[in-house]
């Protein structure tokens, strides 16, 4: 292929057209239709229309996809790093010349904004550049040995084949964040995307391939999450790195301990917003806001609980509920547009009946009860910013919307008397993923890093939002195995060998 971002010959449609697009599977460097049952990709705003569509992989199909992967990577191992690292350059230098094709694309098959989906493919280019210069980083480590005349070196390898599985909220940049590191390390990569998102899946892969990444070494699957349970399985796959529900996570969690591999997973989240006292109300109302209903919610890190010092709630909600006022919901290629609409009318109803079952247990609607839901009965799959308030006195935890990862733009609320209650509000939850905490008091901060056991915590900041170059992941329930992203990926992508060297 061509420098450019080249169309696979299976499309019909260039990066950014409007039409509907060819899917294609990746196997062995050649695009070739999946043999499998027809998958459609519809965009959430105007159901009727097909974003993308194609056949999807049969087992077949992934058989050769691991056989594939495993041919080619003991010489992709033996290429130098740097050679390694200038693929991942070359394939971000062309995901940012396409960022306004792609983002305009993620918007139509995701349902985020253009402002986001732009946003997002310039992340995942960062991503890339910053894995694709692992060669000028720490290799190894040098050891001294007790033993007169012999030094010990501490060397890095691939694990070998890696399977990957990815969601539909970050189509892009996710995937860049698992196969980046995984290839840089000498890895070859089988990789399953969420069916809802094949199109922006097929765009990153045709990046790397335009890039000059040899053949075999990325091979992408479009299927069913049956197809995700087959990799985990297939004997041929040393590792698995996922990222998605906590229930699959945990089922192929099981696979992959029966088969002995290493398994990464990044899963739910029930993140709160801890806003005390002495808070900036002005920085942490829009903090929250954005926290909790941009990208629709539809985000691991995103606020989906608000801890309120008493003193402050009501002040606090009254600016939170005035912001959402001119929260504008709708298509997300409009560019005044904040907030799209959720994955599928699957999710728009699972979500409305989570908020209908949390207001029959007790909470109270300040905005966007379903009732008030001025998209009820349009074709796209819309829910307005939501708002639930537990009574006080109630078990909270008890109530779906405390508990449960509704994934999608509802944000639970209860009130604190002191910090230390606040931070014991946080805590009643089964995830750790992230949380984040407003205040001017350095005591409390210090105080906050003890007591709130999560992976990632922010202070005056919102709830999501990471970098590249530091971990990514949770404590409890949200992660298991290694995290993710900055010098963490190589604890999972790579092991050890420990050599004694004599001369």
């Amino acid at each position: 292929m061509s420098a450019a971002l080249d169309v696979p010959a299976t499309s019909g449609t260039a990066p950014g057209a409007t039409g509907t697009v060819q899917l294609g599977l990746l196997i062995d460097g050649d695009w070739v239709p999946g043999n499998g049952g027809h998958l459609t990709s519809v965009n959430p705003s105007r159901p009727e229309e097909i974003v993308a569509e194609g056949g999807t992989a049969v087992l077949a199909d992934l058989d050769r996809a691991v056989l594939a992967a495993r041919a080619s990577q003991r010489a992709w191992n033996r290429t130098p790093i740097h050679e390694r690292g200038a693929v991942l350059f070359r394939a971000a230098a062309a995901l940012e010349s396409q960022a306004d094709v792609l983002g305009l694309e993620l918007s139509r098959e995701e349902g985020k904004t253009l402002t986001e989906g732009r946003a997002e493919v310039l992340r995942a280019a960062q991503i890339l550049r910053y894995f694709a210069a692992e060669g000028d980083r720490v290799a190894g480590e040098h050891f001294a040995s007790p033993r007169r005349g012999e030094r010990i070196l501490v060397t890095r390898k691939p694990l070998g084949v890696v399977g990957i599985v990815s969601p539909f909220n970050f189509p892009i940049a996710i995937p860049a964040w698992k196969i980046a590191p995984a290839l840089v390390h000498g890895n070859a990569v089988v990789w399953k995307p969420a069916s809802t998102v094949p199109l922006l899946a097929m765009r990153f892969a045709e990046a790397l391939v335009a890039a000059g990444l040899p053949a075999g070494l990325l091979n992408l699957v479009i299927g069913p999450g049956s197809l995700g349970t087959a990799l985990v399985q297939s004997p041929g796959v040393d590792a698995m790195s996922f990222t998605g529900s906590s229930g699959v996570g945990r089922a192929l969690a099981a696979q992959a301990a029966v088969r002995g591999i290493p398994m990464q997973g990044e899963m739910g989240g029930k993140n709160a917003a801890l806003v005390l006292a002495d808070a900036d109300l002005d920085l942490a109302s829009e903090q929250v806001l954005l926290g909790a209903f941009r990208s629709t919610g539809q985000k691991c890190t995103a606020t989906s609980r608000l801890i309120l010092a008493d003193s402050i709630a009501d002040e606090f909600l009254e600016r939170l509920t005035l912001r959402l006022s001119g929260w504008l919901t709708g298509d997300p290629v409009d560019p005044d547009i904040q907030m799209g609409p959720v994955i599928n009318e699957a999710a728009r109803r699972s979500i409305t009946s989570g908020i209908n079952a949390a207001v029959k247990s007790g909470a109270v609607a300040i905005a966007g009860t379903s009732a008030e839901n001025p998209f009820a009965g349009t074709p796209g799959a819309f829910i307005a910013p939501t708002v639930l308030e537990l009574p006080t006195g109630q078990a909270g935890y008890t109530n779906l919307a405390w508990r449960e990862e509704l994934f999608g733009p509802v944000l639970a609320v209860r009130r604190a008397a002191t910090p230390e209650e606040a931070f014991g509000l946080a805590e009643e939850s089964e995830f750790g993923l992230s949380a984040a905490l407003f205040t001017r008091d350095l005591a409390t901060v210090l105080e906050a890093v003890d007591a709130l056991d999560v992976g990632i915590l922010h202070l005056n900041s919102e709830s999501a939002g990471s970098d590249p170059h530091v971990p990514f992941g949770g404590s409890k329930k949200s992660s298991l195995g290694p995290k993710e992203q900055g010098g963490a990926a190589k604890d999972f992508y790579t092991h050890t060998t420990t050599v004694y060297l004599r001369g």
